[in-house]
C-alpha cells in the first residue's frame, strides 16, 4: 500500500548468529610457562651455581669450558656450584639466613631444587636410570641387578616390600638416600614411583668383534641376534633364555631397537650381568662378519623352509636371528641368513612372541647338542 513504511523484505533478525566462546582456551594458549630461570639457577646449564648436587652432564659441560678457556688463555665462563641457594623454603632468602617469602603458587616450606615451569628433569640417555615402583625395585634387588643408589621418599607407608628393599640394599652395600617426595617427583619427571627408586648404572656393552672371538673359543659357539626387537621386556627374556640354554652372547642394532634398560635388567632376572651383550651399527654387516668367521646364520620365520626339528646345522657354530615383534625379519636380514627356520605348531596360531620363539629354538639347539 502506498505510504506504508513497513518493508516486508527487511530482515528482522541479526544476520550474524550468536558467537561461541573458546572457553578460555585462546587466552590460555597465550600464557607462557612462567619466568625463565637465570643461568646460574638452571641445573642443566654450565653456569649453574646452585646448592644442590651438580648433575653429571653439567659437570661435563663445566669441565669442557675449563679446558677450552685454558687453551684460549681466558677465564672460564662457568658457575660456582654451591654459592647460590636454589632450594625452596630450605634456608630462605638465597644465602641471607632469612626465610624466603611465599611467591605466587610456590608453597611455603617446599624443598628441592628449582626447576623451570614446564620442564621435566629426565635422565640423559648415557646417564644412570631409575627403576621405579615397589614391586620392580624388589624384583631387581632379588635378581642382584647392579645398583648405585636407593632413593626412598620421606614419610611413605612402610610395608613388607619396603622393609625387604631397604634390608637387601643395606646387605649389598648400596647407598640408601632418604629424600622428599617432591624431590623424587622431580627426579622421575612425574612418573609414578610409589616412594622408591633404584638407580642402576649405564650398561657396559661388549665390543662385537670381541664377542664373536670369545664365542669361537667355545666347543660349540652359539650367538643370538635381534632384528628390530623394541620391547625391553622381550630383550630381557631373550637374554634369560640365552643364559639358560648355554648360548654365548646377544647383539642387536644401536638404532630402532631396545637396549639394556632397567626393565630389561629386571626381565632378564639378573642374567644380563652374566651374558655378553653387544650393539652394532649395521646388523646385516655384522651377520656377514659372523658368516665369514664360520657361523651358520639362521633366521626364525613362520614361513621358513627348514623345520626347526630337522635343523642339522644346530650342532655347529650357529647364529640365531630373531625378528621384531610385528614384522619379523627385515628383508635384507632375511636375505643374508643361510637358512630360514620355522617352528612347527599344532594349532592355527600365526606366530610366537619373539622371546618365546627364541627360547623354543635355543632349547631345541641345546637338546640336539646334548643328545644328538
Amino acid at each position: 500500500m502506498p505510504g506504508n513504511s513497513f518493508n516486508v523484505s527487511k530482515r528482522m533478525t541479526s544476520k550474524k548468529g550468536a558467537s561461541s566462546g573458546s572457553g578460555g582456551k585462546n587466552r590460555a594458549s597465550l600464557k607462557g610457562r612462567g619466568k625463565t630461570l637465570p643461568a646460574d639457577e638452571r641445573p642443566w646449564h654450565k653456569g649453574y651455581s646452585g646448592t644442590e648436587k651438580l648433575p653429571e652432564k653439567t659437570a661435563r659441560k663445566q669441565d669442557k669450558e675449563r679446558r677450552a678457556a685454558a687453551a684460549e688463555g681466558r677465564a672460564p665462563k662457568i658457575g660456582t656450584p654451591g654459592t647460590k641457594d636454589t632450594t625452596w623454603g630450605r634456608g630462605g632468602g638465597r644465602g641471607t639466613g632469612k626465610p624466603a617469602p611465599q611467591r605466587g603458587n610456590r608453597p611455603q616450606g617446599r624443598s628441592g631444587p628449582r626447576v623451570a615451569p614446564g620442564r621435566k628433569s629426565n635422565p640423559t640417555r648415557e646417564g644412570p636410570e631409575l627403576l621405579l615402583g615397589r614391586n620392580p625395585v624388589t624384583e631387581a634387588l632379588r635378581a642382584s641387578i647392579p645398583a648405585t643408589a636407593l632413593y626412598v621418599a620421606q614419610g611413605i607407608d612402610i610395608d613388607d616390600r619396603i622393609t625387604e628393599i631397604v634390608r637387601t640394599a643395606g646387605d649389598r652395600g648400596i647407598p640408601i638416600l632418604e629424600i622428599s617426595r617432591l624431590e623424587l617427583d622431580r627426579m622421575t619427571g612425574g612418573v609414578l614411583h610409589q616412594g622408591v627408586g633404584l638407580q642402576v648404572p649405564p650398561f657396559a656393552y661388549e665390543n662385537f668383534d670381541d664377542l664373536v672371538a670369545a664365542s669361537l673359543e667355545q666347543t660349540a659357539p652359539l650367538l643370538v641376534a635381534l632384528d628390530g626387537v623394541t620391547d625391553p621386556r622381550n630383550l630381557g627374556a631373550v637374554i634369560r633364555s640365552v643364559a639358560a640354554f648355554g648360548a654365548h652372547g646377544v647383539f642387536m642394532p644401536e638404532r630402532r631397537a631396545a637396549g639394556i634398560t632397567a626393565t630389561a635388567w629386571r626381565t632378564s632376572a639378573g642374567a644380563a650381568a652374566r651374558v655378553p651383550v653387544s650393539q652394532v651399527v649395521n646388523l646385516t654387516r655384522a651377520l656377514k662378519t659372523a658368516q665369514q668367521a664360520g657361523f651358520t646364520v639362521i633366521g626364525l620365520d613362520a614361513d621358513g623352509e627348514t623345520d626347526l626339528y630337522q635343523l642339522e646345522a644346530a650342532v655347529g657354530p650357529l647364529l640365531v636371528v630373531v625378528g621384531s615383534e610385528g614384522r619379523g625379519l627385515s628383508r635384507l636380514v632375511g636375505e643374508t641368513c643361510d637358512l630360514r627356520v620355522s617352528i612347527p605348531m599344532m594349532s592355527e596360531v600365526e606366530s610366537l612372541n619373539a622371546s618365546v620363539a627364541a627360547a623354543v629354538t635355543l632349547a631345541e639347539v641345546a637338546r640336539r647338542r646334548i643328545y644328538g
